[in-house]
């Protein structure tokens, strides 16, 4: 039998899910750490976006990575363009929370960023992280490059193996290429824990290491 919140915790129909709109959210356009912008061209940067949980403290383990120019949070991976949080929470978009990582592949590689990711939660949880459980908190790597996807799934493979030996389950995480659309969370999202330095972070890595980036 399932039990309460169930539905949260699968993928709705495409005709559940609720219509958005076209206008996206206000957002204000400068990091609330490093001033940088959160939207824009970006020339000579790439960017990526990860799910891990919660995206408040998902931003804050990319922030503070070397070579990160800008991040944000927003939602991505359903059907309802433009949505608010409250609809995202609903189980009815089929969106992620995720991370906009911006960042100078000269100074920090992708490598680096994937061993942060798998490091900084537990890959194997499915529609969940630790307390947190729907959709918006799976697991999630969305490449914007076939060189960032084949890392990606690469990088997958190496801490699979890494996780089974330490009597984990099975990886969960979704490795998307082409990267679906972003959409720019609330301004209150954007840099929470900055602004909020005791508020919410429910994270918690598995404490296996991950091989990735770590050669010389």
């Amino acid at each position: 039998m399932l039990g309460i919140g169930a539905y949260k915790q699968r993928m709705p129909r495409a005709e559940d899910m609720l219509p958005g709109r076209s206008t996206p959210l206000p957002l204000h356009n400068v990091h609330f750490v490093n001033g940088h912008p959160l939207q824009g061209a970006f020339e000579g940067l790439q960017q990526v976006e990860f799910g891990l949980g919660c995206f408040w403290g998902a931003e804050r383990k990319f922030w503070n990575v070397p070579g990160v120019y800008s991040t944000s949070v927003g939602y991505a991976g359903g059907g309802t363009p433009n949505a608010i949080y409250e609809e995202v929470c609903s189980g009815q978009t089929g969106h992620n929370e995720v991370v906009r990582v911006v960042y100078d592949p000269a100074q920090v590689s992708f490598e680096r960023l994937l061993q942060v990711f798998w490091e900084s939660h537990d890959p194997t949880q499915g529609m969940r992280q630790g307390n947190d459980v729907g959709t918006q908190y799976r697991s999630g790597i969305h490449c914007h490059t076939p060189e960032q996807q084949a890392a990606a799934e690469a990088s997958l493979q190496a801490y699979q193996q890494q996780l089974k030996a330490a009597g984990y389950g099975g990886i969960t995480t979704e490795v998307v290429y082409p990267a679906p659309p972003f959409y720019y969370a609330e301004d209150y999202h954007q840099q929470y824990l900055a602004k909020n330095p005791n508020g919410y972070c429910g994270l918690g890595g598995t404490g296996v290491s991950c091989p990735i980036g770590l050669e010389a």
